[in-house]
């Protein structure tokens, strides 16, 4: 029995005398609280009972970060729709349409510039909702653009992954933006320029194994799970139980993998004291 549907809402509907919404509480994928999703909002998505940090959408990330909640979007070019013809259960460009009417984006990716600090950024946000946050020829073209402004208004480069890795449906071209992806992180890094990653949960596959590790600065949302291939994958490969905390962002920091764990409601100051660091020089 649901606790929530079962006897809370028709206590309430018995006490306003009105319907009451279903989405009012959320629980805690970790430790099962149910939360006023008034109060998990007002506390960035992370749960008051244990500090788990669950995914954030893209906008709500960027409207976090970026001063006054301020930016401007960048526009990149756009891929040729399901270039192999895909299909597995469904047609990929079925997947496409549902990914799209969901999150009301065209990819998984939001590419935007602003200041946070007052320092110029250009900062790209998966988002994990638009089919897992893969990674197919789409969101190579969007990294490209943005490191591409970022190199010409002389902007600090962030990059926000939460991904499953490459986008199976579209193949060698999905594997394809890996090399691509690096080279553009090659320009920032060329034109001296800051570039920083945010690791969120999950940064995996073929996105942590490019330009996702590739940070000046790394950064990780605690708990946020950081690797390549699944825990099970592994674990059946090598024939041995893996450590206890095994690719969490925690187990990366104590083994000098990422240069920081930095919890939800720290993330923008702590980004404006690193650039006011990096670029008064620049």
């Amino acid at each position: 029995m649901n606790w929530l549907t079962s006897f809370v809402r028709p206590k309430l509907r018995a006490l306003v005398g009105k319907d009451v919404p279903d989405n009012l509480w959320d629980k805690c994928s970790k430790c099962e609280q149910m939360i006023f999703h008034r109060d998990l909002e007002e506390n960035l998505f992370v749960c008051r009972h244990c500090g788990h940090h669950m995914r954030l959408a893209a906008k709500k990330r960027l409207n976090l970060l970026f001063d006054q909640s301020a930016y401007q979007r960048i526009s990149f070019p756009s891929a040729v729709q399901d270039p192999l013809r895909f299909r597995d259960s469904r047609k990929y460009s079925e997947r496409l349409k549902e990914a799209r009417q969901k999150t009301q984006e065209e990819d998984a990716i939001i590419v935007a510039k602003g200041k946070i600090g007052g320092f110029p950024v250009v900062m790209v946000v998966f988002d994990f909702n638009f089919m897992g946050g893969s990674m197919g020829a789409a969101v190579g073209n969007g990294i490209l653009a943005g490191a591409e402004t970022a190199v010409q208004e002389k902007a600090a480069f962030i990059v926000v992954p939460a991904s499953g890795g490459a986008r199976m449906q579209e193949g060698i071209i999905s594997l394809m933006q890996m090399p691509r992806t690096t080279l553009a992180i090659m320009q920032v890094k060329e034109a001296k320029l800051p570039y920083i990653t945010l690791l969120t949960d999950p940064t995996t596959g073929g996105v942590s194994a490019s330009f996702a590790m590739l940070g000046d600065i790394a950064i990780a949302e605690p708990g946020a799970m950081i690797g390549f291939a699944g825990l099970r994958v592994i674990q059946q490969t090598i024939k041995h139980e893996l450590p206890k905390g095994f690719q969490t962002a925690e187990y990366l920091l104590e083994h000098g993998m990422v240069d920081m764990v930095v919890p939800r409601i720290e993330l923008k100051n702590k980004l404006t004291t690193l650039l006011s660091l990096i670029m008064k020089n620049t």
